[in-house]
């Protein structure tokens, strides 16, 4: 089966046929770096990491270019609050997104442009523009004529004159038309800037990610994602400049993902329920908050709450229970080959209904289902007097593989510690020697270290709580 996939674009589901075959261009507009990024940010940095594992998983080679925001207005307010310059904070929270998302189990991109690294092309680009008529200098600052892109509004499916609503206005009579926007603003006193034909200035938002996807994924790309947000004016704005400038099609398949509800309510600063992954990360497994954020098909709304989390982190553990018991029993397996190929069938036909499910527009939440099933059949196998290695290792294989495609690792938070080491071994022998006062005392103290205990016939087993 061919993967299936949501374009915003026809808003229909559509056969993925890449530009060139068995290879993906894919671009994902990335954060604006002047603060650490929140939990909706999390969202698409998950998704789109997992659309590209998915596409690897298939046979694709993908090329994922995902840019950072460096210089806009947050920086610039931030650089001024903070009484340092806009490349620092860029600096600094660039390196805070790579810890957060790679905590979330998140890939590098191939290309991770920054705004302030390819100005050159930027203004090549906006000067094209204007050559072409397309674009127009006003007092310093270049605006595009949006009414002369006759398909503007195509994306977002609404009429020129319905989306003057949702338009970004901004004060000043420089426009030529409300709806025209920014490709340059002129430098206000002590903002930072750059050299350009129209004077000093910087780009303006829309205009980075037309000019780094051209350069590096070249005129018309397979994908580009982001968050739903930015379907209008973002992505439409794109749209318009970049086949406006090319006369091609800038992007064949469109995806966005959906909302983030934090306890049912939208996400805001002003509502006070503003969610940094920085922080969410620390009290919380970033596994398990990867492992939420799929449970959900990335098109639907997501509620963020801590009893949600709570629940996912006991499904998750099921699912990681399930793996090591699998582990302990293979030490004690043997090589039988009666009825092993019964139980084998078994197995790939799961994996079938894994990669149907994420063919249909990568539906993780499906897929996740299909592992508890894997999950099932496997201590439903693990009830047999005897096992074999080569089922119990043809399980174990296929929870690794489907675990990497989601972006999720089998592995324990952490090893054992020397102390901790000592205190299981401690117990083991106070148990021997039938005092089971100290035993049971040891157990506690673990406990308190978040360090639950499961005595089982192949020895005592440790989870974190």
């Amino acid at each position: 089966m061919a993967i299936q996939l949501y374009n915003t674009l026809t808003r229909k589901k559509e056969t993925f046929v890449p530009l060139e075959e068995g290879k993906v261009k894919m671009y994902v507009c990335g954060p604006t770096v002047y603060n650490y990024i929140h939990i909706g940010n999390a969202r698409p940095a998950i998704v789109y990491d997992t659309v590209r594992r998915y596409f690897e998983y298939r046979g694709y080679d993908v090329k994922y270019v995902s840019n950072f925001t460096d210089v806009d207005d947050k920086l610039i307010r931030a650089a001024q609050s903070l009484g340092e310059d806009v490349p620092t904070i860029a600096d600094r929270f660039i390196n805070a997104y790579f810890e957060d998302v790679q905590a979330l189990g998140c890939k590098k991109a191939d290309v991770h442009p920054r705004v302030m690294e390819n100005m050159n092309i930027i203004i090549d680009f906006i000067s094209q523009l204007v050559e072409k008529g397309y674009a127009y200098e006003s007092e310093g600052d270049v605006y595009f004529r949006t009414r002369s892109f006759d398909e503007y509004g195509k994306l977002s499916h609404q009429s020129i004159d319905e989306l003057r609503v949702g338009a970004r206005i901004e004060p000043g009579n420089k426009k030529q038309d409300d709806l025209d926007f920014a490709l340059w603003k002129a430098a206000k006193p002590g903002e930072i800037y750059w050299e350009s034909p129209w004077g000093p200035g910087r780009p303006g938002w829309h205009i980075e990610c037309s000019a780094m996807a051209k350069k590096y994924l070249g005129d018309t790309i397979d994908i580009h994602a982001g968050g739903q947000d930015l379907t209008f004016p973002h992505h439409e704005n794109e749209i318009a400049q970049s086949e406006a400038l090319t006369g091609k099609t800038f992007a064949n398949y469109w995806m966005h993902n959906g909302y983030i509800n934090i306890n049912n309510e939208k996400m805001s600063k002003s509502l006070g329920n503003f969610v940094l992954v920085h922080d969410i990360i620390k009290q919380h497994n970033p596994q398990v908050v990867r492992f939420f954020m799929l449970s959900v098909h990335y098109r639907n709304p997501i509620n963020y709450s801590e009893e949600l989390l709570e629940s996912s982190k006991a499904a998750f553990e099921r699912l990681m229970t399930s793996y090591q018991n699998l582990k302990h029993r293979r030490e004690a397996s043997t090589n039988l080959t009666h009825d092993n190929q019964e139980w084998l069938d078994k197995i790939v036909a799961l994996r079938e209904q894994f990669i149907e499910a994420m063919d249909d527009d990568f539906n993780t939440a499906l897929a996740i289902s299909v592992l508890f099933d894997l999950a099932k059949l496997a201590n439903y196998y693990l009830l047999e007097k005897n096992t074999a290695v080569e089922v119990i290792d043809a399980f174990l294989a296929e929870f690794n593989e489907l675990f990497h495609v989601l972006g999720l690792t089998l592995k324990q938070d952490e090893m054992l510690d020397e102390e901790i080491d000592a205190l299981i071994e401690k117990r083991n022998q106070a148990r021997k020697e039938r005092n089971f006062q100290l035993a049971d005392q040891i157990r506690d103290t673990l406990k308190e270290m978040n360090i639950i205990l499961e005595d089982t016939p192949q020895g005592t087993r440790w989870k974190r709580g």
